[in-house]
């Protein structure tokens, strides 16, 4: 749907994790894969998280045939559950439009809870959404929660009070607004980063 080249927020995410000195990296909706092989092609070790388990084995068909199979692993997950992954195991989070999609706020702080806990600290979290200055807000069929939904497609708008709610207990360093796509979209770029003091935001119990 996206092509097979990187797409603008993850170039910026390599830049900035690379600055941080991120090793290990968590993508999450990584889809087929576009931004998931070049952040392993930009040097890091990258967990390809989605729903989809075809989706993950093309990507990592893709992966060794681009030479970079070694430092790709997947798995399949569900964002509306916890993550099985170790407290502070990664360096960085990076998910390109996956919040936005048809998720109660309160999924989406659980979301951002468990990514806090898998966070280490001092790690550094870029996301992207979609929000309420996009053509498509307030348009389409409306489920409540600011989500609607177009061409069987459904959206969750955020206002910039979800973006700061989220980042409670964050650093939050940048809210940039851009837009991609032929409508075109509408988008926040997000970054924010856990206090290096801190063991991250208040989440349920670790895994270990």
């Amino acid at each position: 749907m996206y092509g097979t080249e990187p797409s603008g927020p993850a170039t910026y995410a390599a830049d900035v994790f690379q600055a941080a000195g991120a090793r290990e990296v968590l993508e999450l909706g990584a889809g087929h894969g576009r931004d998931a092989l070049y952040l392993a092609r930009r040097g890091f070790s990258v967990q390809a998280a989605d729903f989809s388990a075809d989706g993950l084995a093309q990507l990592r068909e893709r992966a060794e045939r681009s030479g970079v199979g070694e430092r790709v692993t997947t798995l399949v997950h569900d964002v509306r559950t916890p993550l099985p992954l170790d407290d502070h195991s990664v360096d960085a989070v990076f998910a390109h439009m996956l919040l936005c999609m048809a998720l109660s706020t309160a999924e989406i702080h659980a979301a951002v809870a468990e990514i806090g806990r898998v966070l280490r600290p001092g790690g550094t979290f870029v996301y992207t959404v979609r929000h309420t200055g996009d053509a498509h807000y307030g348009s389409g069929t409306a489920h409540g929660d600011d989500i609607y939904e177009h061409g069987g497609f459904a959206v969750h708008f955020f206002d910039r009070a979800l973006v700061d709610s989220l980042a409670r207990g964050w650093r939050l360093d940048e809210v940039h607004a851009f837009e991609e796509g032929e409508l075109p979209r509408r988008l926040w770029r997000v970054t924010q980063t856990l206090p290096a003091w801190a063991p991250g935001p208040a989440a349920g119990p670790g895994r270990r």
